[in-house]
């Protein structure tokens, strides 16, 4: 199923009344296609209700010259929130599949560079209906007698949908009535998620041990299927059970199978039992069979937490987790730290002395460390003391405190990692410590010379270097120093050993200043030494405009500026004029100034292409100006009312309307080409016309005759100067019959007053409503709700007298066609929206004036009094017998609250839809309204008679 949205724009901008272009604005929402429901949420906005999973196709047609871009926007909720960044820039909004999440609001706007933008909202209610989860809950009473007698059962039954469900319960097949079975109790709890419903089976009796079924409906909305849970409640039911084979910790090498099993020990029905994860998916070599979980040969990146749940929708689910942890052992770093106390950055006998040893592990509280001297175990004594945690590093750091250092404590000593009695390999790191042979000096941080700064272009390898010397020699540590962003590989901070920082396709935003400094850890733990390095990108001009349409009249001088925005370096090297690609004037400038090109006389030898380029040194770019003096295009006129009229022997003509783009940038145009034929490439026409001098704005029409009905036709239009031919323009016109008339262009779509009433009806909108007008009576808006939208209307008030008449005329339909076999007539049904409220509403009276030998009028719909408040809608079925007008006519009541209005009118050839029940709903709603109607037609009548 597909369901359409149309969304109509046609309301001409104030300030552009009369002329051919106009902003666009939104005027009405209408609705085409199916629909579960279309209903009014307030004055200016509707909720469209689709199924979940259907096709949604919402459709904005804007009306606005030139033509409209339409972009469609969506938040979730209110008007207030911002549109989204994600926009879709069609006419036309698809959503195939719709899910519940993609209801919301949703926004059209069109711009088309005049006056503000047309922004039009719709809300889509996407309908939906989960299957009913049913879980039982027990507890007992602290009465005496048998177990099952004692016991309290709640059934909950839960389900998502939208719109809110209706419950029904049932024990087996027989409904349950709380007002009927003392038994029970039906109730809605607090604090739910989702639409839950109780059933609360009180002090169990032998007749509840029994089937139970949980109905849910939304009372067949968007045709969904009601949909039912059934649970079977016996003596035995009880809530699932668990146990484990495993410890809630398991501790594995990598490498190895691991299987977690998951018994059931309890619960009735049999549980069912599922396995998960956290974080993350299950492994892809992960098996689950019935309660056991199979892991072939593990990795680190398997570790986490696996959950093994078993419910039966008895109570509540039992779960068991296992912590899961492959050993890894990785990274092993050192550090040496001086006498802190005395703020030492040496090693020196007679001070103390701290070596530590740390290494990324997994788990971390399970590693071992041990400390050797010289290869032998350190045995801790007053002076060597050994901690295992030391507090003052990092969790999981092992220390090794040198007390008083002494000459026998210069040696090597290594700190080894290990898992006890694990096949995960262990790591060793060494350090020497002495005090004389140099092998311990603290880091010195360099730049080379001319290192400090480093220019590249864009696009290349760039490498940052800080030389670093130092016993142990720690890695450097790379960050940016002027911008709080993080390196090119996402990380705050990058780690380098030799102290050398590449960056690959070096970009203008990697530009800047670095800064390097030494690690505190594979050497000295001491104040960091630091320094910079400044990295400059060069890159060619970015240049405006870079491509340039530029039109201009004949026998004039033309300048052409190409500016520089950014550079770097700034200085432009050299600047180089090419026309059609040859060299006109190239130069070496040393000015800041744009560079430009003045033509001193435009003629159609010098018309072409120009291109600047512009050099740094580094690399070029242009600026590309097209000039000529040919015209711009004209643009195409989309909002001609009525523009399709019914000629003899199965012809129609249409009228083709246009504007001038920028008339007055070129020489004067003198007429248009123009080209018509049909998609199968005959051609209707093409000839030159000629026009006036056109005015920007100024709206021209030409009407193209003697088409085919029911062909459709491309037009090319092309601009004529004296000079040659402008740019053309491209439509495709097609035949319709199908035209609906809101009344929003002052021409109001060709309808005109007829000079023999009494008074004429007035086109209005709110924006044009008299402040001091009657309040009980006319519409407030157009029938679309919005304060734009026009309609005509009837004014009761002073000077008018009961029983005056108004009428409107249609423009003239000709009737070509003969009807169905059997039929010498043509049906076509008038539809139209009508407001009559108020207590001195006269009557609406249709009538159709067919063109024969004697102008002829007929009644074909009446409709008297107050209607109410709301816009109805009318379609009223006619079979006339040759070329005929619709007449509205307005009769004034007894008094001034008798306004009566009309919109949205249109004739189409074929029968009405759904006649029966718009029958019904224009001339039934009760014997008050039937008898209103056939005293309009007897009023009518009688003034016939009298005249």
């Amino acid at each position: 199923m597909e369901l359409f949205w149309i969304l109509l724009f046609y309301v001409v901008h104030p300030y552009a009344q009369g002329q051919g272009v106009y902003a666009p604005a939104n005027a009405q929402i209408v609705h085409s296609g199916q629909a579960c429901v279309v209903k009014e949420d307030n004055i200016s906005e509707r909720i469209y209700t689709i199924r979940e999973g259907d096709t949604l196709v919402l459709q904005c047609l804007v009306k606005g010259h030139p033509r409209p871009q339409v972009r469609w926007t969506k938040t979730a909720g209110s008007a207030s929130e911002k549109f989204q960044e994600t926009s879709v820039f069609n006419v036309t909004l698809r959503i195939e599949r719709i899910q519940r999440v993609q209801g919301g609001r949703y926004y059209c706007k069109a711009e088309n560079g005049v006056g503000v933008a047309a922004i039009k909202s719709i809300r889509v209610d996407v309908q939906y209906l989960d299957k009913p989860v049913l879980t039982v809950h027990q507890t007992l009473s602290d009465v005496r007698g048998t177990y099952y007698q004692e016991k309290t059962v709640f059934l909950r039954c839960t389900v998502n949908s939208n719109p809110p469900v209706r419950f029904i319960w049932k024990r087996g097949n027989q409904l349950i009535e709380q007002s009927k079975d003392n038994g029970v109790d039906i109730y809605e709890p607090l604090y739910t998620q989702g639409e839950t419903k109780v059933l609360k089976l009180k002090n169990l009796r032998p007749q509840d041990f029994a089937n139970y079924t949980c109905e849910v409906s939304v009372r067949k909305v968007c045709d969904i299927p009601d949909s039912s849970v059934t649970f079977l409640l016996t003596t035995a039911t009880s809530p699932p059970a668990l146990r484990l084979s495993v410890n809630e910790t398991l501790v594995v090498d990598p490498g190895r199978d691991v299987t977690l099993s998951c018994e059931v020990t309890a619960g009735n029905p049999t549980p069912t039992v599922s396995w998960s994860r956290y974080p993350g998916p299950m492994p892809p070599r992960a098996q689950i069979r019935g309660g056991s979980l199979s892991l072939r040969s593990v990795t680190p990146a398997d570790s986490g937490y696996y959950n093994c749940t078993a419910v039966n929708s008895v109570g509540n689910p039992a779960k068991r987790t296992v912590n899961l942890i492959v050993r890894v052992m990785r990274n092993l770093t050192f550090q040496i730290t001086p006498d802190l106390n005395k703020d030492s950055e040496s090693i020196q006998i007679g001070r103390d002395l701290k070596l530590s040893c740390h290494v990324d592990a997994q788990p971390q509280d399970k590693v071992n460390y041990t400390w050797y001297k010289n290869a032998v175990p350190v045995v801790p004594s007053e002076s060597l003391l050994f901690l295992r945690s030391d507090p003052d590093m990092a969790p999981g750091t092992s220390s090794l405190e040198i007390v008083d250092m002494k000459f026998r404590d210069q040696a090597t000593y290594s700190c080894v990692a290990s898992f006890p009695g694990s096949s995960v390999s262990e790591l060793r790191v060494d350090v020497n410590i002495t005090q004389s042979s140099g092998e311990v000096i603290p880091p010195v941080l360099t730049v080379p010379t001319g290192g400090g700064t480093v220019t590249v272009r864009e696009g290349s390898w760039a490498e940052l270097v800080c030389l670093v010397d130092g016993k142990p020699r720690p890695p450097v540590l790379w960050s940016r120093a002027d911008k709080d962003l993080p390196m090119p590989n996402g990380d705050w901070a990058m780690e380098t050993r030799d102290g050398r920082l590449r960056l690959n396709n070096a970009t203008r935003d990697l530009a800047g200043t670095y800064r390097c400094q030494t690690a505190q850890y594979n050497g000295l733990n001491i104040k960091r030494r630091e320094a910079q390095v400044q990295l400059i990108v060069q890159y060619a001009p970015l240049v405006d405009p870079v491509l340039q349409d530029v039109r201009s009249p004949s026998n004039m001088p033309v300048t052409l500026r190409c500016t520089v925005l950014k550079s770097n370096p700034q200085r432009v090297a050299r600047v180089s004029w090419l026309v059609n690609g040859r060299p006109l004037r190239p130069e070496t400038l040393n000015t800041q100034d744009p560079p430009q090109l003045r033509i001193e006389n435009l003629r159609p030898g010098n018309n072409g292409t120009y291109e600047c380029s512009i050099n740094n040194g580094v690399g070029s770019s242009s600026c590309i100006f097209n000039v000529s003096a040919r015209p711009y295009n004209p643009e195409f006129y989309y909002d001609t009312p009525n523009p399709i009229r019914i000629q003899k022997d199965n012809t129609y003509s249409y009228n083709l309307q246009w504007t001038q783009k920028e008339p007055a940038a070129v020489d004067r145009i003198i007429g248009y080409w123009i080209n018509c034929q049909s998609l199968s490439g005959h051609t209707v026409i093409s000839k030159q016309i000629t026009v006036s001098e056109p005015k920007k704005g100024e709206l021209m029409s030409y009407a193209l005759t003697d088409l085919r009905i029911p062909l459709s036709y491309e037009v090319w239009l092309t601009p004529i100067t004296m000079y040659g031919q402008g740019d053309s323009a491209y439509r495709i016109i097609q035949y319709s019959e199908h035209y609906v008339c809101g009344f929003e262009d002052d021409r109001i779509c060709g309808f005109t007053q007829d000079r023999s009433d009494v008074f004429d009806w007035t086109r209005q909108n709110q924006l044009s409503q008299n402040p001091k007008r009657s309040p009980n009576t006319g519409p407030d808006t157009d029938r679309s709700g919005t304060k734009e939208g026009y309609y005509m209307y009837i004014e009761a008030s002073r000077p008018r007298q009961p029983m005056d008449t108004a009428r409107l005329l249609s423009p003239l339909y000709n009737v070509t066609a003969k009807g169905p076999k059997g039929s010498n007539r043509m049906s076509y049904c008038i539809s139209f929206y009508y407001h009559m409220r108020g207590k001195h509403i006269g009557s609406l009276n249709v009538l159709l004036r067919v063109k024969s030998i004697a102008m002829l009028d007929t009644p074909v719909w009446a409709v008297s009094g107050n209607q109410g408040p709301q816009w109805r809608l009318a379609r009223v079925p006619v079979t006339p017998i040759g070329p005929f007008q619709v007449v509205f006519e307005g009769v004034r009541g007894g008094g001034y609250e008798g306004d009566i209005a009309i919109d949205d009118v249109s004739v189409t050839k074929g029968v009405c839809k759904q006649e029966k029940s718009i029958s019904n709903q224009v001339l039934s709603g009760g014997p008050a309204l039937q008898l209103d109607a056939l005293l309009a037609c007897l009023l009518f009548c009688l003034r016939l008679f009298y005249r």
